[in-house]
């Protein structure tokens, strides 16, 4: 079965005949407090605010954010250690999971697994260090389907130690929303066809919590541009006409440089793809960035649009690769195997006909969950571990996806190489903390498992995870059971 959005994108809805003229800046990072030499202190405050998502011919958007949609960049050097005091002004609790960050286990931000939820009124510390370089980003875990659908997340870059020379360091976050004609968000999260299907897929997509007609640029710039897909479940895949981005980065993690597949830059539910795009076109020059994941729903996501002063006769030509973070490699030859499948969705055999017919229940009202991990469907997130795994030892999952619809699988806590997809070794052997698998995909993935605690493995479609594809893999330290 092919997935299909049947949404169309924003400038079907809120574009057309606007003439919308905005400019795209890089997001600004928040100001730490001294709080010592060796500790950087930030705080975030979630609670209910507006945003101006669309072109000031429309109202301003009610959402939910930590003071802006998206929330204030978090920008810190390497193997600093950060504290966020997070304020619930929610009326209802909620967490911060740091995507991708290796934290402690406390640290993580999952509720009632490894810590209770921050209740209104309340507040919460907490206190991590900043061990690997890249592009993260953080967001709620409690009710995440609808509380990032109503803007709660925002970026967290770890600045390299030793940067890539380039001109700009760009952080683009990219969103869609499902917006009524007033503006609004609907309120229709955890339908049962979203659920079963394809996730919440939008008909407005942003960049930094706006729809954006251009993104100026010079001629013989070389831009970092770090892409965060925040969505609950849009897959995107960008085309940069005219221009040839290199692939520096992946979920954080340093890669080989290289051109991406057939040219398009394809990012799951959670997934950061750091590029470098050299800007060889002329001044005054246009070029179009164009999502196409979605076969017949191709739309323009913005220009890049030359001002008419060049910065340099010709871009940089420097060293692109960037400096590995300490991550332990796996042992091939001693590792564990496991088999991890994915099951369930609609017109499986987990979908009664009373879902298929559409009675209009939601996740909350369904027993059990439509999605399922090892044929189970989780009902919250303090699970039995369906793997325990031994503290510094090497495994390899072989992760079966029995679906017939894409799935953004995390794991928190670690990251892991990619080894192979439905057999075939993959090129670069990337490292990931989000993989996207195809229908009926087979992904072989390895780690080592270092980092002690009960560790969510779910998809990132957050309809997904909420109707059950969620599990909890335990690294044990000795004296655990």
């Amino acid at each position: 079965m092919m997935q299909t959005n049947t949404n169309a994108p924003s400038r079907r809805t809120f574009l057309a005949g606007a003439g919308m003229t905005a400019l795209l800046a890089g997001l600004h990072s928040t100001i730490p407090s001294e709080a010592s030499s060796a500790t950087r202190e930030f705080r975030l405050r979630a609670a209910p605010g507006s945003a101006q998502l669309v072109p000031t011919q429309h109202p301003e958007t009610a959402v939910w954010s930590y003071g802006s949609v998206p929330g204030p960049e978090i920008r810190v050097r390497q193997g600093e250690r950060l504290r966020v005091v997070v304020e619930n002004a929610l009326a209802e609790a909620t967490t911060v999971h740091w995507h991708g960050m290796r934290v402690p286990n406390a640290m993580d931000g999952v509720p009632d697994l490894t810590q209770r939820p921050i209740a209104p009124g309340e507040s919460f510390t907490y206190e991590f260090d900043a061990v690997d370089a890249g592009t993260f980003w953080y967001h709620p875990h409690k009710r995440s389907f609808e509380q990032v659908g109503r803007g709660l997340y925002g970026p967290l870059i770890v600045e390299d130690l030793d940067p890539v020379a380039v001109d700009s360091d760009v952080t683009w976050v990219l969103d869609d929303w499902r917006l009524l004609n007033d503006a609004s968000i609907s309120a229709d999260f955890g339908n049962m066809m979203d659920t079963g299907m394809a996730g919440r897929i939008g008909n407005t997509v942003t960049v930094n919590g706006q729809v954006v007609e251009r993104f100026p640029v010079r001629a013989g710039e070389r831009v970092r541009l770090r892409l965060i897909n925040a969505a609950n479940a849009r897959i995107f895949a960008l085309d940069f006409e005219g221009h040839a981005p290199q692939v520096i980065a992946l979920d954080g993690q340093p890669i080989e440089p290289h051109t991406p597949e057939n040219d398009r830059v394809v990012l799951g539910s959670a997934m950061r793809i750091d590029l470098l795009l050299d800007m060889t076109g002329a001044p005054g020059d246009r070029f179009r960035v164009t999502d196409t994941f979605y076969q017949g729903l191709e739309y323009r996501l913005l220009d890049l649009a030359y001002e008419n002063e060049p910065l340099r006769e010709q871009a940089l030509d420097t060293p692109v690769r960037l400096s590995s973070n300490p991550l332990s490699e796996p042992d091939l030859t001693a590792a564990e195997r496991h088999t991890v499948r994915f099951g369930g969705g609609m017109m499986s055999g987990m979908m009664d006909g009373a879902m298929m017919r559409g009675t209009g229940r939601t996740m909350g009202s369904m027993p059990g969950g439509i999605w399922s991990v090892n044929d189970v469907g989780a009902t919250g997130h303090a699970m039995k571990p369906m793997l325990t795994l031994s503290l510094g030892r090497s495994y390899v999952l072989e992760l079966a996806n029995d679906t017939d619809w894409h799935h953004p699988i995390h794991f928190h806590g670690h990251s892991f190489r990619v080894l192979s997809r439905n057999g075939a070794a993959t090129r670069y052997r990337e490292w990931q903390d989000t993989v996207l698998m195809k229908p009926r995909e087979r992904v072989e993935i390895a780690f080592v498992a270092d980092n002690p605690g009960d560790w969510m493995f779910h998809c990132h479609i957050l309809e997904h995870q909420a109707a059950g594809m969620m599990g909890v893999i335990r690294v044990a330290e000795a004296d655990r059971t």
